[in-house]
């Protein structure tokens, strides 16, 4: 059965949303996307003629010609895919005798329908196309991210400008400690989340195109190419995706992946930072904060009275799921093997795919819980004041808090990086 988010409530796969640039309808066009390009790549390098090219991208075109016959198509790929231990072999089949009932204008060019079928992934191995996918996948997610992280950090920056000299009370190890500002929270907040978002984007701009063929020496691409240049091929295929190519293939060499894991998994952490603290200053007792409201949100099936911070408890949620995907990536990152992992690959797939739908849903709750958040200043006062036993007027030290946003906001805001780039 198809996965439309049941369990990840904040992760909305609807069509349009952002995360559902992570579900298997995503991933299922990703594949065909990959393998219409190669195509592409084969008839800019003079090997097949172009007149297969529109016979192939019409093809791809019908197999996922709307959300319900894409979904149909995966669900239908996903149970196949068992015979052959992953979904590209699958959809191959379905994508051939697509190619092939659609052939009459390649025909009619000329071009035999044996050589029309044929140009569907000659040279490839399934490995090159799935990783491939994955990686447009999540470049995608990353963007989408990015965009979340985006309106979070501008958020958090006008909460750390605003609240700069507001003292409020300090914990450590959830006990009263020394005043702070809660302007400063805020920096902190303004400080992880934009440090996330620039690894995030080191780690994700340069993903590459995944090739290398049945065995990782390009044995079936040589045999393609007029002049044996197999990385004319290679080099014209990732130019048809946006995709920058490296040096070798990475079939069991994960860094783009581990390095996209882990970034996107800080991303998950920075942001839980923020619900964690949001969700100590909304319980009724410290009553400093408050999220935004919006209808039905927040609603208990049992006690009416309740609103809950629901936003928050999705980021964390997130921060809580995303570490143990991320150490999945990395450990199946150790136990690649030979030229193609039996099995650790595979762990790989459902883990990514996780990991860039909670980042992506973080960030998008994330970056409306800051820009909603509600602060009483009375609550802020009184805690601080009860908590250390200060007395009701009277200044109250906060040592270098006020200096320290300004570091943070000169550093981080988005008017400073505007005003630097001016």
């Amino acid at each position: 059965m198809p996965d439309v988010g049941l369990l990840t409530p904040g992760a909305d796969l609807a069509p349009g949303s952002p995360a559902a640039v992570t579900d298997d309808v995503a991933v299922l066009r990703a594949m065909l996307a990959a393998e219409a390009a190669w195509v592409r790549a084969q008839a800019r390098c003079g090997v097949v003629p172009v007149a297969v090219v529109p016979v192939v991208d019409r093809a791809v075109v019908a197999l996922a010609a709307d959300d319900g016959a894409a979904l149909a198509l995966a669900t239908e790929v996903a149970r196949d895919a068992a015979g052959g231990g992953n979904p590209v072999i699958p959809l191959l089949a379905r994508l051939r005798a697509a190619v092939e009932s659609g052939c009459g204008p390649a025909v009619e060019a000329g071009v035999p329908v044996a050589d029309v079928v044929g140009a569907v992934h000659a040279g490839l191995t399934s490995q090159d196309v799935l990783d491939t996918a994955l990686v447009l996948v999540l470049r995608d997610a990353a963007r989408a991210t990015d965009a979340g992280l985006g309106r979070a950090v501008a958020a958090a920056a006008v909460l750390a400008r605003r609240h700069r000299d507001l003292p409020a009370l300090g914990r450590t190890l959830t006990q009263p400690a020394v005043p702070t500002t809660l302007g400063a929270r805020c920096a902190g907040w303004l400080q992880g989340a934009a440090e996330a978002r620039a690894r995030l984007d080191d780690a994700t701009r340069a993903l590459p195109l995944a090739y290398g063929g049945a065995a990782g020496t390009l044995a079936g691409t040589v045999s393609l190419s007029p002049s044996g240049e197999a990385l004319e091929l290679v080099d014209a295929w990732a130019a048809e995706l946006g995709l920058p190519t490296t040096a070798g293939p990475w079939h069991v060499t994960r860094f783009p992946v581990v390095r996209a894991a882990t970034a996107l998994a800080e991303a998950c952490a920075a942001l839980g930072t923020v619900a964690a603290d949001v969700l100590v200053g909304a319980r009724a007792e410290v009553g400093e904060l408050r999220e935004p409201a919006a209808p039905g949100r927040g609603a208990s099936s049992a006690m009416a009275h309740k609103h809950n911070p629901v936003l928050s408890v999705l980021v964390r949620r997130s921060a809580l799921a995303a570490p143990p995907l991320a150490a999945q990536v990395l450990a199946s990152a150790g136990q690649a093997v030979d030229e193609r992992p039996d099995g650790a690959w595979h762990a790989e797939w459902p883990a990514l795919q996780q990991l860039a739908r909670h980042a992506v849903g973080a960030a998008h709750a994330a970056a409306e819980l800051l820009a909603g958040l509600g602060v009483d200043g009375a609550a802020v006062a009184r805690n601080l004041r009860e908590q250390l036993d200060l007395p009701s007027a009277g200044r109250v030290d906060t040592g270098e808090a006020a200096a320290l946003v300004d570091r943070v906001l000169a550093r981080y805001s988005p008017e400073s990086a505007e005003a630097g780039e001016r």
